[in-house]
């Protein structure tokens, strides 16, 4: 079967088969197999057939990337997007959102529901993320019988259970494609300084080698001395890689500030590139760059090291620049590309190699070592099809402190299956009572994957014990009453995250004591996520701190739920955006990243538009227009 050019593999053939039964299907296939060309399918048949289809994806950066490449396959007109930040074409055939967007439009009972035919989950394990997993099952949860649904992933050991599970709540055949063989073969290696590139096999008899002591003679007696062998340099890697021509590279690690210094020290080192390569990157640098951000410090050390074929790409780095990196990654001019994980979530850019700096991450608790799907999505990028013969995932050994026998588990086979985050919100329970019956809502309640997978363990389960405990402290707060929603109960409809908060913030009026600057230092001090190592200039004068904390204490449960830190800390960085400063005066107010400030302004003004969605009140939305009009400028616009 051909399809746009390709001759379509026989577990590609199945699940266009599938769909055109209007079958949901799970799609278990490895990264690189060509998952994306399924998704194709469905929405050529759609927009074919005048019925909309909805793409939906893990990271906005991902759904950014998915709409200029559907608007250029399928035109402007058909294809819109909505993300917290920008909304443009909704209206369209085809809506590029993140899975936030489609979840909370099924609660709300958005029309454009009631003509949507598929929705496309790209990434679907995220469905056992710990923060967001919730919001992936409860858009399957939530989605009308009349829609089906086309996940995919690289790896589920579960997929059989978990299409199960769908199709016991959807009433629906959900067929199951799997496909473990990759299009380029993936080879693991280990990186020592002493013995160079290595398979764990050897390494493990390195290490064996290693227990054997060294016997010193001191005042007679004997000594085991344990050799002390040094963890190998990125650079002497990279050299490494160079000569046996197995560029380009993406070289993960797991610190913004670590990505930088690393490229900035191969950079001074190695030089990739010829003349022609440079002027080809430097013509793709100026015309892609945006002129408000040309004379960032980042921008000058950027174009720097893009020069010599070195770049970095990680959440901290303007988004305009990120652009700039995968356009030229794309284009086969970046020969090392040092990144954060969130490069390998769905975007479509393999290289030759992948490295890893560490196969341990901090996870906000601890250090640990990755999990098998953490390990094969970012090792998955390893060889590009068509190109190599077999792509390489190369690690860095610390002789002295890796545990080799775990290393050698979760690097030979992707175990993790999905699994259930589920958890009742605030949010999901208003809902439930303003839009469904007892009986419906015992029976949502009861459709998510955690309890299906319980009860078929014969697990006890308390989702409606979660569910009346939460239904007692909303009714005692006052967001319900006699079982309706109060006008209070139906703002916090609106509201996707803290959603008490934010509501008792303007039910008890506290907004009316507040100017916009000091409205505007509220909300990124309820948004603002705190980052290790972070630090902030002194606040000199703190009028602005002591208005809001006085207006805070008009709500008991404000005052409790706000960090006053967070608050001098926002006071310092709000009031100089909201009041016209620049943007490079921002980056001497904290050591926070460029691309930090732009989310930190991106999210004050998603919040700000949850508000205004959710009142009638001239005076409230007047306000918040003021808010949102002092924040939305230069830098802070998307583009695409």
């Amino acid at each position: 079967m051909e399809f746009k050019g390709f001759t379509l593999d026989k577990f590609q053939e199945d699940a266009v088969h599938s769909i055109e039964k209007n079958n949901s299907v799970v799609v278990s296939a490895a990264t690189g197999t060509g998952k994306t060309l399924i998704a194709d399918y469905a929405i050529d048949k759609f927009i074919k057939q005048s019925k909309r289809i909805i793409y939906t994806a893990p990271i906005k950066a991902l759904s950014n990337q998915k709409y200029r490449d559907f608007k250029s396959d399928y035109g402007e007109d058909m294809v819109g997007i909505m993300t917290g930040d920008v909304v443009i074409n909704p209206n369209a055939q085809v809506i590029v959102m993140t899975t936030e967007i489609y979840r909370n439009m099924l609660l709300t009972n958005d029309p454009c529901i009631e003509y949507l035919s598929y929705v496309i989950f790209d990434e679907i394990h995220f469905l056992s993320d710990i923060e967001r997993g919730t919001i992936w099952e409860e858009s399957i949860i939530f989605s009308p019988d009349h829609i089906r649904f086309l996940a995919l992933s690289a790896t589920i050991p579960n997929a059989h259970e978990f299409a199960e599970w769908i199709s016991s709540i959807k009433n629906h055949k959900v067929d199951v494609i799997r496909y473990n063989k990759r299009a380029v073969p993936l080879k693991h290696y280990l990186y020592d300084k002493e013995h160079g590139i290595m398979d764990i096999q050897k390494m493990k008899n390195v290490k064996e080698l290693d227990r054997y002591p060294d016997y010193k003679y001191i005042t007679g007696k004997s000594r085991r001395r344990k050799p002390y062998i040094a963890p190998p340099s990125h650079i002497d890697l990279v050299r490494d890689l160079r000569d046996r021509e197995l560029l380009p590279a993406i070289f993960f690690t797991f610190s913004r500030i670590a990505c930088e210094k690393k490229a900035k020290e191969l950079s001074k080192k190695f030089d990739f590139t010829t003349r022609r390569e440079k002027a080809e990157i430097i013509a793709i640098f100026n015309n892609l760059l945006d002129p408000n951000i040309k004379c960032m410090d980042s921008v000058r050390f950027m174009k720097e090291i893009v020069s010599k074929g070195v770049a970095v790409h990680h959440a901290g780095i303007l988004p305009n620049l990120k652009e700039i990196v995968e356009s030229l990654f794309g284009a086969g001019l970046i020969r090392v590309l040092y990144a954060t994980e969130t490069f390998a979530v769905g975007i479509n850019m393999p290289a030759r190699t992948v490295c890893f700096n560490t196969l341990t991450k901090y996870d906000g608790v601890s250090f640990r070592y990755l999990y098998s799907k953490e390990y094969f999505q970012l090792a998955g990028r390893a060889g590009r099809r068509g190109i190599d013969k077999v792509g390489y995932a190369i690690a860095i050994f610390d002789r002295q402190k890796d545990d080799i026998n775990k290393i050698e588990k979760f690097t030979s086979k992707d175990v993790d299956p999905i699994i259930s985050q589920f958890r009742l919100t605030i949010n999901t329970v208003l809902n439930l009572v303003d839009k469904h019956s007892w009986e419906d809502i015992q029976r949502i309640l009861k459709s998510n994957f955690d309890y299906f997978l319980r009860k078929k363990g014969q697990k006890q389960v308390r989702i409606m014990a979660t569910y009346n405990r939460l239904l007692k402290k909303l009714t005692a707060m006052g967001y319900i009453f006699d079982n309706q929603l109060t006008e209070k109960g139906r703002f916090a409809t609106r509201i996707y995250a803290n959603e008490l908060l934010i509501s008792e913030i303007f039910f008890n009026k506290i907004y009316e004591r507040l100017s916009v600057t000091e409205l505007n230092i509220m909300i990124a001090a309820i948004n603002y996520e705190k980052r290790r190592g972070v630090k902030f200039e002194k606040l000199m004068d703190k009028t602005h701190v002591k208005n809001i904390m006085r207006a805070m204490s008009r709500s008991n449960y404000v005052i409790k739920h706000i960090d006053s830190n967070d608050v001098t800390h926002m006071t310092l960085i709000v009031k100089h955006w909201t009041e016209g400063g620049d943007f490079g005066g921002l980056l001497e107010l904290s050591s926070l990243a460029e691309g930090d400030y732009i989310r930190m302004f991106r999210q004050i003004i998603d919040m700000l538009r949850q508000i205004r969605h959710s009142t009638s009140d001239y005076e409230l939305l007047d306000k918040v227009n003021k808010c949102i009009s002092a924040i939305q400028r230069d830098v802070v616009a998307v583009s695409f």
